[in-house]
Parts: C-alpha cells; sequence; structure tokens
C-alpha cells in the first residue's frame, strides 16, 4: 500500500487500461477458436481493469483535460492552470468553414512572413495528403503526418519542422499531447464543427494547447455551427485564460515564449541525400532524386503486391505516374 501512482494523460491512459484485457481477449479467442492457440493462451493476459483498481490506493491523474471517470472518483481536484513562462492559452477566433482553404493560406504566409510555423488539423488522412500537395503546388512547404508514419519519422519530420525545412505540417490526430513546439504561431482546425472524437471538447482543447508556447500563436477554428463542444472549449480555455492574465499582472509577469533545444537524434536523418524523398510531396522532390525516387517507388509497389496489399500498391503506381509526368514538364 505505500506507494504512489501518477497517470499522465489520464484521459487517454484509462481508456487505455480499460481496454487492455478486452482487446487481448478479442484476439486470443479468434486464434483458440481456430486452433492455433491452446486455451491456456487466456492465462497470460493483462490485468482486468477492476483488478487494476485494486493498486490505486495512493493515484494522482495529471491531465489538461480529465476524464469524467478521474473526475468522478477523485477527492481533490487541482488547477495548475498558470505556467512558469507567463504563457497564457492562445486566443481562439471562428472562422466559417465554407472558405476555409483561402483563409487558411492567408493565415499561413501571415505566420511564415515572421518566420514562424504552423499546425493544420484535418479529419482523415486524404485530407491531410492533399492539403500538404496542394499548400506545396502554391510554393508553401508542407508535410503531412499520421498514424502510418512510424515513431521515428515522426521525431525526425518535428525536428525538420523547427529547423525550417518546412513550414506546415498537416495531421489528424497527433498534434496534440506533449507536442511541444515554440515555434509554432498557428493552430487551424478544419472542419472544427464535424461531430466526433476528433473534434471533442477534449480533442480542441489538446489541440489548441500546441499555440500555448508563443506568445504570438492563435487558434482559428473553422466552423459554420457552433457546436457544443466548440462552445464548451472555448469558454473553458476563455475560463483559464483570465485567470492567466490576472495572475501575471498581480505578480508582474511578463510573458516569453518558451526556449527549446532543437536535439539531434541519433536515427534523425543528417543531410538532404539521406532523405527518404518517396515520403514527400512530389512537388517537393528535387529534380535530381525523382529518378531514384521512381525506382525505389517500383519496388515498394511489387513489393506490396506480392503481399496482396493491392490498395498500397496502386498508391505507389499513381505516385510513379505523376512523377513520371513530372519529369516529362523539367
Amino acid at each position: 500500500d505505500d506507494f504512489l501512482i501518477f497517470i499522465d494523460e489520464s484521459h487517454i491512459t484509462v481508456p487505455q487500461l480499460q481496454a487492455m484485457f478486452k482487446g487481448d481477449f478479442t484476439r486470443k479467442k479468434n486464434l483458440i477458436d481456430f486452433g492455433w492457440r491452446l486455451p491456456s493462451a487466456y492465462d497470460n493476459r493483462p490485468l482486468k481493469f477492476e483488478e487494476f483498481e485494486k493498486f490505486m490506493k495512493h493515484t494522482i491523474f495529471v491531465s489538461a483535460t480529465p476524464g469524467d471517470w478521474e473526475l468522478s472518483r477523485a477527492r481533490q481536484v487541482v488547477e495548475l492552470i498558470v505556467r512558469p513562462t507567463g504563457i497564457v492559452d492562445p486566443p481562439v477566433y471562428i472562422r466559417p468553414a465554407r472558405n476555409q482553404i483561402q483563409d487558411l493560406i492567408s493565415e499561413i504566409q501571415s505566420v511564415l512572413s515572421r518566420n514562424f510555423r504552423a499546425f493544420v488539423l484535418t479529419l482523415t488522412k486524404k485530407q491531410a495528403e492533399e492539403l500538404s500537395e496542394y499548400l506545396n503546388s502554391l510554393g508553401i512547404k508542407a508535410r503531412y503526418m499520421h498514424s502510418e508514419i512510424d515513431t521515428v519519422e515522426r521525431m525526425d519530420i518535428l525536428r525538420d519542422l523547427r529547423l525550417g525545412v518546412f513550414d506546415v505540417l498537416v495531421g489528424i490526430n497527433l498534434l496534440r499531447e506533449g507536442l511541444d513546439v515554440p515555434e509554432v504561431a498557428l493552430v487551424a482546425i478544419l472542419d472544427a464543427d464535424r461531430q466526433g472524437f476528433l473534434r471533442s471538447y477534449r480533442s480542441i482543447i489538446q489541440i489548441s494547447g500546441r499555440a500555448a508556447r508563443n506568445i504570438e500563436s492563435k487558434v482559428i477554428l473553422y466552423a459554420d455551427n457552433m457546436t457544443e463542444a466548440i462552445d464548451k472549449a472555448i469558454q473553458e480555455m476563455e475560463r483559464r485564460r483570465k485567470i492567466q492574465l490576472e495572475y501575471n499582472q498581480r505578480n508582474g509577469i511578463t510573458p516569453s515564449t518558451i526556449k527549446k533545444e532543437i536535439k539531434s537524434f541519433i536515427l534523425s536523418k543528417k543531410t538532404q541525400e539521406d532523405y527518404d524523398w518517396t515520403e514527400f510531396p512530389i512537388t517537393e522532390i528535387p529534380p535530381s532524386k525523382i529518378q531514384d525516387v521512381i525506382r525505389d517507388l517500383e519496388k515498394r509497389m511489387k513489393d506490396y503486391a506480392k503481399n496482396l496489399e493491392f490498395e498500397k500498391a496502386a498508391k505507389i503506381r499513381d505516385k510513379i505516374r505523376e512523377l513520371k509526368k513530372l519529369m516529362l514538364q523539367l
């Protein structure tokens, strides 16, 4: 009984703990039912959530957006709203979704003129990829990041964003918890009024929090309707912002953008020669690299076809065609 549990980002961690046993059971049930595993495979399992709860004698849940389960069981809620840097929650603006892309481009250009970066949130992988391609076609250096990109590459992408290799990062649900990029002065959420977990009250607050590292940053929600999630998120952010401003004024604190070293990861790509250009939008690939990229993509396409992953193979085939067209234009 004599130990303390800290559960960080509890609004995500607690549901994951609740799902561990069920996910493990479902996976093994199929294997056992079809004879690939013995029934004893059930014995090697994670704890059920009720079993884990028995160990939670002294627990602190840490989250900017605590979940309903934690709040219902907390004996005491302690708010840590003010930041050591004095930075307050960024102002939030709501713009019509009808012309969101045109307005977004204008805002991005304003941010780039001040040598800052931007995060843009879409709803689907396809939207993220297409928007990234479109921005690059306009001369705005952009890349996308979603769940198919592995962890090491995500670290490289974020490092390149900070270094200015590109200026706009388009994502879906990864630009949230724990992402500290002080160079970002704009967080834009497209289709913010769509219902679903990607645009929930907690998601909007977490995404908006990525702008709370730079004193010149702001958040733009593109929405034609004021949803309950948007209204609740804005009210909460305004409440926190008011507390932060009053605290700064009372204590004579001048907010300052956080200073954060750009670390060189051991597995990071060091030079342009080492980049996997197959992952870049075609408009961003240097002409000298196109032939090599086509060769790499053709090999990858054949591998996917051999593994019967025809959808991925077709996607690469289309990219090869686009690159060959681009070569003819050069």
